[in-house]
């Protein structure tokens, strides 16, 4: 059972990213993840629950190098490509720009 706490948080986290969506710029996916770290473009690494941990470990090294900040989504990949209003599912999504959003602020 999830605690009241828990998703309230993943409501605020879920109805921020959205608003991302709708008005910011992101990208979906390993590749582009990666490719966004090393050209220092990427402001927010958000990273599934079920991500396999070298791929986890390799996007949390490469954050470190590009100073962004990381995300431990707390659902799975089917979660997080839902909360972001897709139908497929994804293990990472990285923000470049947040738009309307005040996810950036509250990381």
């Amino acid at each position: 059972m999830v605690s009241k706490k828990t998703k309230r948080t993943m409501e605020n986290i879920n109805s921020r990213l959205q608003l991302v969506v709708r008005s910011g710029k992101y990208s979906m996916g390993m590749k582009t993840a990666l490719r966004s770290l090393r050209g220092g473009k990427a402001k927010l690494v958000i990273i599934s629950n079920n991500c396999p941990s070298i791929t986890k470990s390799m996007l949390e090294y490469y954050a470190m190098l590009s100073k962004s900040s990381v995300l431990h989504y707390n659902g799975n990949n089917i979660d997080l490509g839902t909360a972001c209003g897709k139908t497929y599912r994804t293990h990472v999504m990285t923000i470049t720009e947040a738009g309307d959003s005040d996810i950036l602020g509250k990381i």
